[in-house]
């Protein structure tokens, strides 16, 4: 979210006032902190006017946070011990999920659309044809809807009505399986 757009977000006609606070030059005002709770109800109104105490309401809130990645799905999952969040997001729908992370197709970039992946770690036994998923081989990375062959030994990827490549991948040469539960689609 942009300062602007958050601004709006919880009511306020412009962003100035947040810039200022983000600045240093203003304190956050009873205003702005109900505002932001109305929007946030997670978050503690005494944390965001005192900066004591815990950030959330209750530790529920602080176990539902889905960490986000904005290096890109290649990036993170190749390495995920060593990926390090952008920052921790409340999905309440999503809460369950491992991770979030920016996926940018080559063939469909958009400077002004951005897609985050809201992702659930599984294995071949997790698998639902026709479901979407991220499989991390060796050498690529599939975002696709798959379907399961061969008593579960092979995936088939589904044709979406797009222009993509059908693809077969062994289950045994998948290093990672990730169940895509959401998608957020940015526009700008």
């Amino acid at each position: 979210m942009t300062t602007n757009y958050f601004a709006r977000y919880i009511g306020l006609p412009y962003g100035e006032n947040l810039y200022q606070i983000k600045r240093g030059n203003n304190g956050i005002s009873r205003d702005v902190a109900e505002r932001i709770v109305s929007k946030f109800p997670e978050i503690s109104k005494a944390w965001i006017l005192t900066g004591e105490g815990s950030m959330y309401v209750d530790e529920k809130s602080r176990s539902a946070q889905i960490p986000f990645y904005d290096d890109g799905v290649e990036a993170v999952l190749r390495n995920p011990e060593t990926a390090a969040p952008t920052y921790y997001m409340f999905v309440p729908p999503l809460h369950h999920c491992d991770l979030a992370v920016t996926y940018r197709p080559s063939e469909e970039r958009s400077d002004s659309e951005q897609t985050v992946l809201f992702l659930t770690k599984t294995d071949k036994e997790g698998i639902i044809s026709g479901r979407e998923y991220v499989i991390v081989c060796k050498n690529s990375i599939f975002l696709r809807k798959f379907r399961m062959f061969n008593g579960g030994q092979t995936l088939k990827s589904l044709n979406n009505g797009k222009k993509q490549n059908a693809i077969t991948v062994e289950t045994e040469d998948a290093e990672a399986i990730y169940r895509v539960d959401g998608k957020l689609t940015i526009k700008q």
